[in-house]
């Protein structure tokens, strides 16, 4: 893997002290969380939250997009939280849906099988040991292998494999659907999808990665030769800015590929990721939708942050005890947990069914601005189990 710079954290003394984020103060914010997945349950039995909210109300969508998963995602932490069977005949319940669209090849020509397939079906396999579900969830990782494009080593983003338009695009965000590939290999014995996935990592960090630690939204390859062509954005500011949820992908993703590799060097990588995305925080550590904003009136993204607390924890759990480092990133995890807890989530805005407020999808696709988004609330829901128990992930 290439150089890339650590600039540190330039004010660390912040994170050395105590969040002030007490265990009761997370497990009121849960049973929040838990009121309003009640209050979701008949809403969307059949059907799936859209990607963002319209006036901060979900609409019913669905098993078309990248997104359906994280509500499913949600009933199967109520369930493993609570032990309510509610939630679990409400996850298993949209199995079917998730059948459908793998078996008939449904709006799969997209590397999200991984978020798509990992928070339904390898969840339900790692809760309740559901072969069904275990089935589909290898089956989606086979269909997520015909994207892969052996002589560039990646897999390709989104839209057809024969469109040279959108041949070769890989985006930061696949880092989070690898996890199916690696766990495939291990359910299956077979280490062609460990290999993709380890291939398509290194990539990722060599090309979507820059050398000051920012990082690109998206980046092209070349798939005949295999060599690099150029980095781009599509919901970032700009081509050379760092689009805050690209940021926090990285920040989670290169962990999880940790885990499954015990390559070191995503750990290195992550630190650099992480002092760069903490560098540029506000006072309140809640990120602007583009680091390249750090004040005035630009929209924050929490659903950013609350990525980026769920891959600083995944990240802290894997340093030494006594490394100084890992107390420091659990307390900045901590610190942005409780800015959302406090000032971000719906507590006061009783017409809205969401979580988080003040997220950002596209802001240059004007789309999903200022609303909520339904990975936010399933990553703030994530992220509080997390510091709650000693929670096994799902990816």
């Amino acid at each position: 893997m290439k150089q890339v710079k650590d600039e540190d954290i330039k004010n660390s003394g912040r994170y050395k002290e105590d969040s002030g984020l007490t265990r009761e103060r997370c497990l009121e914010a849960m049973e929040f969380i838990r009121r309003q997945v009640d209050r979701n349950l008949q809403t969307f039995q059949d059907t799936f939250p859209s990607e963002a909210s319209t006036n901060l109300v979900y609409r019913q969508t669905g098993n078309t997009e990248w997104t359906p998963a994280f509500w499913t995602g949600m009933l199967w932490l109520a369930y493993e939280t609570t032990g309510d069977a509610k939630y679990r005949a409400a996850a298993e319940g949209q199995l079917d849906s998730y059948r459908r669209r793998v078996e008939e090849r449904r709006y799969t020509d997209t590397h999200d099988l991984g978020f798509l397939y990992t928070l339904s079906c390898v969840a339900s396999y790692k809760l309740i040991g559901s072969e069904e579900a275990k089935t589909l969830a290898v089956q989606a990782a086979d269909l997520l292998m015909e994207r892969y494009w052996d002589k560039a080593g990646i897999i390709q983003a989104w839209g057809n494999l024969q469109d040279p338009r959108q041949q070769g695009r890989i985006i930061i965000d696949c880092l989070m659907n690898l996890p199916l590939l690696y766990w495939a290999s291990d359910v299956t014995g077979n280490p062609k999808y460990k290999a993709a996935a380890e291939s398509h990592a290194r990539k990722s960090a060599e090309h979507l990665i820059r050398e000051d630690a920012s990082s690109y939204h998206t980046f092209y390859m070349d798939i005949a030769s295999g060599l690099p062509k150029y980095g781009s954005t599509a919901q970032g500011h700009a081509d050379d800015s760092c689009w805050s949820r690209g940021q926090a992908w990285g920040i989670y993703g290169f962990p999880l590929s940790y885990r499954y590799t015990g390559d070191d060097r995503y750990l290195q990588l992550t630190s650099r990721l992480a002092n760069y995305f903490l560098n540029r925080l506000p006072q309140d550590e809640v990120c602007y939708w583009d680091l390249v904003f750090t004040e005035g009136d630009e929209e924050r993204d929490s659903s950013a942050a609350a990525i980026a607390v769920c891959g600083l924890i995944e990240y802290a759990k894997h340093l030494p005890l006594t490394d100084p480092l890992k107390r420091l990133y659990e307390n900045a995890a901590l610190r942005i947990l409780k800015s959302l807890i406090d000032h971000y989530m719906t507590w006061h805005v009783p017409e809205s069914n969401g979580i988080l407020l003040h997220a950002v999808y596209s802001k240059p696709g004007g789309n999903g601005v200022d609303e909520c988004c339904i990975w936010g609330d399933y990553y703030m829901y994530e992220a509080l189990v997390r510091v709650t128990r000693d929670w096994k992930p799902y990816w």
